[in-house]
């Protein structure tokens, strides 16, 4: 096992290198001078090249990666051109309240989704798969925005039942483990939970379904085994495809997450994510992709890590 988790770390190595390489690229491939952002487009001509040699623009690309790269590795992704904070502490604010919203959706829509796919997988073509089938598809096809807009109009606009927008009272970007920051989680996890749901939800029911018309089910059913013993082995040759989804599915509400903060005002990474595009602070925009695809590679490493220890028949391949 300890060879295999070394060979996995080994293996994301690359890929978060190749991250460090996109992330750092942002800035010069998007369209424009990466200056505009913090000099006007009649700066003197010498204030442009000092503000080249500030930010190491004046360097070949290679030099000023690397550059980059350790700056980022000590902790230092610069600063933010809006606020003037460094865009760790932006981020890392930022990247809490996404994790809460995402722990919450996540845990609504993966539980959900669970017991509905296991329940039409038992009961293929019956009329609880039928409906769990309709569900998952209305999950997956309908827009985060769209859902999150009709669900404000319903409980905020109409019913004025929940909040609409921001993570507190006043706008509060400080959560607290209360009733009254719990209300401004119901909208946006519900809108947020909606697609991974329908996700597992599909995922789970053809495993089951498919698990449970191998011969190995049939030989233990024949042997007097009882129906909880059955759905165990069910379960446990069902768990390390359904927790590979999941752990993708984490990801994607992690760093997938901008369109339902910014409908709903939530103080996340995708709402900081939206507020550096439009207001061109690209190091801030440079940061939050970074930590974000950080994130997203850990994760995954992580599922690689558990999916062994559930079924051995992977490390043995």
């Amino acid at each position: 096992m300890g060879f295999y988790v070394l060979r996995r770390v080994i293996y994301a190595l690359p890929i978060a290198l190749s991250v460090t390489v996109v992330c750092f690229l942002l800035v010069h491939i998007a369209p424009g001078d990466p200056l505009n952002a913090v000099a006007p487009a009649d700066a003197p001509v010498e204030v442009i090249n000092a503000l080249k040699v500030a930010y190491g623009f004046d360097q070949p690309l290679p030099v000023q990666y690397f550059r980059w790269l350790g700056r980022a590795l000590a902790g230092d992704l610069g600063t933010s051109v809006a606020t003037g904070r460094p865009v760790l502490a932006e981020v890392m604010t930022a990247v809490v309240n996404t994790i809460l919203l995402a722990v919450f959706a996540a845990v609504l829509g993966f539980s959900l989704g669970a017991v509905l796919g296991g329940m039409a997988g038992y009961r293929h073509k019956g009329i609880v798969d039928r409906i769990a089938t309709a569900l998952s598809v209305i999950g997956v096809s309908v827009p985060h925005y769209w859902l999150g807009m009709v669900l404000t109009i319903i409980f905020s606009s109409k019913l004025n039942w929940l909040p609409a927008m921001g993570a507190g009272p006043g706008g509060s970007k400080e959560w607290l483990w209360d009733a009254e920051h719990l209300r401004y989680l119901v909208l946006p996890v519900t809108t947020l939970a909606v697609i991974p749901l329908g996700i597992v939800t599909r995922t789970i029911r053809a495993l089951v379904a498919d698990i449970l018309s191998k011969d190995f089910v049939q030989a233990l059913r024949a042997k007097g085994m009882s129906d909880r013993a059955v759905f165990l082995h069910v379960v446990k040759n069902v768990a390390p495809t359904a927790l590979a989804v999941m752990g993708l599915q984490l990801g994607y509400l992690l760093g997938g997450s901008i369109l339902v903060e910014t409908v709903f005002a939530w103080p996340g990474s995708g709402f900081l994510l939206n507020t550096a595009i439009f207001q061109r602070d690209l190091p801030l925009l440079q940061g939050t992709i970074l930590i974000l695809c950080m994130i997203f590679v850990l994760l995954n490493l992580l599922v690689d890590i558990i999916q062994p220890a559930i079924d051995p028949r992977m490390r043995r391949s």
